[in-house]
C-alpha cells in the first residue's frame, strides 16, 4: 500500500503529461479542493483498495493496465486499435471518479478474536447523494469540466462490462462499437482481480 501523497503525485504526473485539453486543469482543481476527497477515498467499502488512497490507487492501476493493454502488437496490428495517450489517461484515471464523495468512515462493534472483547473498529459505508448510476455518473462529472469523445464518453460509461446489472444486449453492443470500452473493462477486471485481489 503506497503513501497517499505519493499516490496523488504520482496520479497528478500522468494526468499533467497527458491530459491537456481544456478544463482539464479545472477538473484537477476540483479533485485536489476541499470539495473531492479522491485522494484519501477508497476504492470500495470492503473489497478492492478499501483503504485511505485506494481510489486514486485503483485509478493508477487501471491506466497501467490499459496502456500496457493497448500498447500490446496483437492490440494494434492484429485488431488495429490505436487510441491516444491522451485518451488512455482520460479514460484510465477518471473512470471511477464517480466514487468521489460516497464513501464515509464509521464505527462498528467488532469481537477480538483474541481477547474475546467488543472493540470499536472503523469501516467504510456508502452514502452516495448523487445517485446517478456509475459509469454514467463518472461521464456526467468529468463532462461538467471537459469535453469527451464518444470513444472516452462511451469507455467509461461502460467500463463494468457484464458485471453490472444492465441490458446485456445493450453492453454487448457498446462494447462491439467502441473498442476501447472492451480494453478499459479489461484492464479494470485485471487490476481489480490480479493486482488488488478484490471484487467489484
Amino acid at each position: 500500500m503506497a503513501d497517499p501523497r505519493e499516490l496523488m503525485d504520482k496520479f497528478k504526473r500522468i494526468y499533467n503529461e497527458n491530459i491537456t485539453r481544456p478544463g482539464a486543469d479545472r477538473l484537477l482543481e476540483y479533485l485536489l479542493s476541499q470539495n473531492s476527497d479522491f485522494f484519501v477515498a477508497p476504492a470500495s467499502t470492503k473489497y478492492h483498495s478499501s483503504y485511505e488512497g485506494g481510489l486514486c490507487q485503483h485509478s493508477i492501476n487501471v491506466y497501467e493496465c490499459l496502456k500496457a493493454y493497448c500498447e500490446r502488437e496483437r492490440v494494434r496490428e492484429l485488431y488495429g486499435l490505436d487510441f491516444s495517450d491522451e485518451s488512455i489517461a482520460i479514460v484510465g484515471l477518471l473512470h471511477d471518479i464517480c466514487k468521489v464523495n460516497i464513501y464515509e468512515t464509521s464505527l462498528r462493534n467488532v469481537k477480538n478474536d483474541q481477547t474475546g472483547v467488543w472493540e470499536k473498529v472503523p469501516y467504510y459505508s456508502f452514502n452516495d447523494m448523487l445517485p446517478y448510476g456509475h459509469g454514467e455518473k463518472s461521464v456526467y462529472i468529468i463532462s461538467g469540466f471537459m469535453r469527451l469523445t464518444r470513444e472516452e464518453a462511451f469507455a467509461i460509461r461502460w467500463h463494468m462490462g457484464f458485471s453490472g446489472e444492465e441490458n446485456k444486449n445493450t453492453i454487448g453492443k457498446a462494447l462491439e462499437l467502441f473498442p476501447l470500452a472492451l480494453a478499459v473493462n479489461i484492464a479494470d477486471m485485471e487490476a481489480t482481480f490480479l493486482m488488488e485481489g478484490g471484487k467489484t
